[in-house]
């Protein structure tokens, strides 16, 4: 193999791996917001904002599409403003 495509699979697999820890953590993110609106927690937002800038970080740096990262993030932002929502309607 000459050094040219040996260089180019180092690379990949140093992407491929990074990519790999990226998305992991977007979904455990989204994992961890989604049980805490279930469980109706208090830390649902706090959740939310760690997750909206892990997402973002995998869309700008290609990770995830662009667009794939913003509808994650319209519909996690849905679900916890949503959930907030119908807890202040159930306390009134």
């Amino acid at each position: 193999m000459p050094f040219a495509e040996k260089k180019r699979f180092i690379q990949s697999e140093v992407r491929r791996v990074r990519n790999h820890a990226s998305k992991s953590r977007v979904k455990t993110l989204i994992k961890r917001v989604s049980t805490a609106v279930e469980s109706g927690d208090d830390t649902a937002e706090s959740r939310l904002r760690e997750a909206i800038s892990a997402i973002q970080r995998a869309g700008q740096k290609k990770v995830l599409h662009p667009n794939t990262a913003s509808r994650r993030i319209a519909q996690l932002s849905k679900m916890v403003h949503r959930s907030k929502a119908a807890e202040t309607q159930a306390e009134s």
